[in-house]
C-alpha cells in the first residue's frame, strides 16, 4: 500500500508543469542558449529557447537556475554497474544470456551514477567470452525491480544489445579459442549455423511440422543478422578492430567498436566502414599490453576522420561520478569542445539507437537533464542536480545523495564490480 502511494506521488510530480529559467543551456543538438528556459510536461521537453523568446505557462512551478549549466543526462555506452554477471565458463559464444537477469538495482553503483550525471547506461556482461550475452539499456529511474529502468518500444519490446569481444580477453583453453584466428573463426561458424537456422525458420512459413525447435542461441543471432540488435564489440589493437570490420562486412550487421585503443591507428578504415566508435579516456593506463598504445588523442583523430565517436566509463575501470572528465581530457588533447560533449551525450544515444528520445534538449524528448554548478569541461564543476523524464534523482544538498557523490563511510557497502576485462569463468 505504502509503495503505490509513493508512486502515485511521483507520478503527479512527473506531471507537473516545471519551468527551469536562468541556467545556461548547452542542447548539443545546437548552439548554447545563455540565460535559456526549458519547460518540462509529463516527463518531456515543452520547450527550449532563449527567456525572451520562450514563454512561461501560467500555473507552472519556476525552479530558478541563475549561475548554472544545464546539460541534457549523460550517455554512458559501456557499464558493469549493477553486480550483474553474463556468461559462464561452459562456451565462448552464448547469445541467449541476458544480463538483465543478474542486475541489482539496488547496487550503489547507480546512485554514483546518477551523481555523475549519468540517465542512461548500456550495462554489459564481461569481455571473457567472444559474445557473452545480451547487453540491457537502462533508464535510471527511482527502480523496485530491473523492469523499473528498461527502455522499452511502442511494442512493448525490451530494448538491448549483443556484447562481443576479441582480443586477448576471449582466449584461453578449450573450449575457448588460444589464438586470434581461431576466435575469428568460431565467430563465423555460428553466424553461419544462425542463417541456416534463420532460412529454416523462413522456409516453414509458420507451418509447425516443418519449423524446427527453437533455440535460443539462434535466436540472439539472428536478431543481430537482421539488425534488430546492435553489436557492442570489445576491441583494443589495430589488427583486432580491423577483424571485426571484416566480420561485419560479411556478415551484414551493426556494431559499435568498444574502447578502441588503436582506433587512431585505422581511423580511415573505421570512417570507410562507416563503423562508430565508444571510447574510453584513461589517463593513467597500466595492466593491459593491448592498451600500450592508447592515445589521448584518439577522439581527436576519430573526430577529423568523420568517425562517430562516444565516451564510456567502463565501471569500474573508470568512475562513472567523473565521466565530465573524459570529455575535459579529450579536448586537451585536441578534440573539439563541441564533438566532446556530444561524445557524452548525443552520440550514445545514437550508438544505442535512441536518439529520438535522449541525448539532447529537444522539444519531445525525455527531460532527462544534468544541472552543473559551472563549465561541463572545468575541473571543479559539480554535478548539482539530475533529472530523468522531469524527475529529480539526484541532488547534493542532499546529504543521503551527497554521500553516492563524495563517497566515505557505507557508499560502497553493496556494490559489486563485474569488470569488463575478466576470463572465461566470470
Amino acid at each position: 500500500m505504502l509503495l503505490a502511494v509513493l508512486q502515485a506521488g511521483q507520478a503527479a510530480a512527473q506531471d507537473r508543469l516545471t519551468a527551469f529559467v536562468g541556467a545556461d543551456l548547452i542542447p548539443i543538438s545546437g548552439p548554447p542558449i545563455p540565460g535559456g528556459v526549458v519547460i518540462v510536461s509529463g516527463g518531456t521537453i515543452a520547450a527550449v529557447g532563449p527567456a525572451a523568446s520562450t514563454p512561461i505557462p501560467s500555473g507552472a512551478e519556476r525552479i530558478d537556475l541563475t549561475g548554472k549549466v544545464i546539460l541534457p543526462g549523460l550517455v554512458d555506452t559501456h557499464s558493469h554497474v549493477g553486480g550483474g554477471s553474463g556468461a559462464d565458463g561452459s562456451a565462448p559464444v552464448q547469445p541467449d544470456v541476458r544480463i538483465l537477469d543478474s542486475i541489482n538495482v539496488r547496487d550503489s553503483g547507480l546512485r554514483k551514477c546518477r551523481a555523475g550525471g549519468i540517465t542512461t547506461l548500456n550495462i554489459m556482461p564481461g569481455s571473457g567470452h567472444l559474445l557473452s550475452g545480451q547487453t540491457v539499456y537502462a533508464k535510471l529511474r527511482p527502480a523496485n525491480t530491473i523492469e523499473d529502468l528498461l527502455y522499452r518500444d511502442a511494442s512493448g519490446t525490451i530494448l538491448c544489445g549483443m556484447k562481443m569481444a576479441n582480443g586477448t580477453n576471449s582466449q584461453g583453453d578449450a573450449p575457448f579459442p588460444g589464438t586470434r584466428a581461431k576466435s575469428a573463426a568460431i565467430v563465423r561458424q555460428k553466424l553461419t549455423a544462425a542463417q541456416g537456422y534463420r532460412d529454416k525458420l523462413r522456409a516453414a512459413a509458420g507451418d509447425p511440422q516443418k519449423v524446427p525447435d527453437r533455440d535460443l542461441e539462434m535466436e540472439g543471432l539472428i536478431e543481430v543478422l537482421e539488425g534488430r540488435r546492435v553489436v557492442h564489440h570489445h576491441a583494443h589493437r589495430a589488427d583486432d578492430i580491423m577483424t571485426v570490420i571484416r566480420l561485419k562486412e560479411e556478415f551484414g550487421f551493426k556494431v559499435v567498436l568498444h574502447h578502441v585503443s588503436e582506433a587512431w591507428k585505422v581511423a580511415e578504415q573505421l570512417s570507410k566502414a562507416e563503423v562508430p566508435c565508444s571510447v574510453i579516456v584513461v589517463d593513467s593506463p597500466g595492466g593491459k599490453i593491448e592498451a600500450m598504445d592508447l592515445s589521448l588523442a584518439t577522439g581527436a583523430v576519430l573526430e577529423k576522420a568523420g568517425v562517430p565517436c562516444a565516451f564510456h566509463t567502463d565501471d569500474p575501470v573508470t568512475d562513472s561520478r567523473l565521466f565530465l572528465r573524459t570529455a575535459a581530457l579529450a579536448v586537451r588533447a585536441g578534440m573539439s569542445r563541441e564533438k566532446a560533449l556530444e561524445a557524452l551525450t548525443l552520440a550514445g544515444a545514437r550508438m544505442l539507437e535512441l536518439d529520438r528520445r535522449i541525448g539532447s534538449l529537444e522539444v519531445g524528448k525525455d527531460a532527462d537533464m544534468v544541472v552543473l554548478s559551472g563549465d561541463p569541461l572545468a575541473l571543479r564543476t559539480k554535478v548539482l542536480q539530475t533529472f530523468v523524464e522531469g524527475r529529480k534523482v539526484f541532488d547534493r544538498d542532499d546529504p543521503d545523495d551527497r554521500l553516492y557523490a563524495v563517497g566515505g563511510y557505507g557508499a560502497s557497502r553493496d556494490q559489486q564490480a563485474e569488470m569488463c576485462c575478466g576470463g572465461p569463468a566470470q
